[in-house]
């Protein structure tokens, strides 16, 4: 089947221009055939909105979400599946959230757990581990951009079965697309980063959104500052295929009695004494 990332820039705080430039692309893909779209990270809101109570404002549930709902009628009329970031308010609390839509609506969400400099003032982080999900013929998992940092979440996924991993993004790293190449070989599953264009505050985005293969090769590659809409054909037999050599395999060799501390508690730590931003070597 072919997925397609849909790389553009959101409207900071207006949900409804928003809209109105994600959907032209959206459609787009689905012209060059892809049956699966992923979106950006806070596709409806953008991202610098400077405080919880703008989130809230400008939030909405999964359901009156209304990306959300030009996404699913535009799955409903083309029998299509997408994946996009948005503001989702749930009571008085905003999240960093991917939904995955189908033809029949929303079918699940992802709310981010890893959050990313000045979003820990804006967003409550998830609190629950991200799920795969059955849309068509192909098993979809989902993380939010600085999920990236984290190779724990990506192998939850891989042993829950993804097939591909779709990470809507706001990417401003620069070495943060070559860190989803590496995901997607060490799990050897497909890893869809749709990033974000353009410029909000002191923020510039990094574009250069990418589809990765089980080999860790990128198959797409989009530019680092136009709207743009890349597609690729996946295989699914390849990302179920966890082989390395006839006798390794990526997920039957592990040794997880030994990982222990790879799922302890974090120590706290005066992170005032260390090097880098805030510490005594900056």
């Amino acid at each position: 089947m072919k997925i397609a990332t849909v790389q553009f820039s959101p409207a900071l705080k207006d949900v409804d221009a928003s809209v109105g430039r994600a959907i032209p692309l959206a459609e787009e893909a689905i012209d060059q055939g892809a049956e699966l779209l992923i979106l950006p990270e806070l596709a409806d809101t953008g991202y610098d909105l400077g405080s919880r109570g703008t989130a809230l404002e400008l939030g909405s549930s999964v359901d009156e979400n209304p990306l959300i709902q030009a996404l699913a009628r535009t799955c409903a009329a083309s029998d299509r599946h997408a994946v996009t970031g948005i503001c989702e308010r749930d009571g008085d609390r905003a999240y960093n959230s991917a939904v995955l839509i189908g033809p029949d609506g929303p079918m699940g969400r992802y709310r981010k757990i890893h959050l990313f400099m000045n979003e820990k003032d804006i967003f409550t982080p998830g609190d629950a581990p991200p799920m795969v999900l059955d849309a068509g013929p192909i098993r979809v998992g989902m993380l939010v951009c600085f999920d990236w940092m984290f190779p724990e979440v990506w192998r939850s996924l891989a042993l829950d079965g993804a097939d591909v991993v779709c990470h809507p993004s706001n990417l401003v790293l620069p070495y943060a697309q070559q860190a989803a190449l590496v995901h997607a070989l060490v799990n050897r599953y497909y890893v869809a980063t749709a990033n974000r264009i353009g410029a909000e505050g002191e923020l510039a985005f990094t574009g250069g959104s990418q589809i990765a293969g089980p080999d860790g090769k990128p198959m797409t590659s989009s530019p680092a500052g136009e709207p743009h809409v890349a597609s690729a054909e996946i295989r699914i037999r390849e990302s179920r295929n966890k082989a390395i050599t006839p006798r390794n395999d990526a997920i039957a060799d592990r040794r997880p009695e030994l990982y222990g501390k790879m799922v302890e508690a974090p120590v706290s730590r005066d992170r005032s004494t260390e090097g880098g931003p805030g510490g005594e070597d900056r």
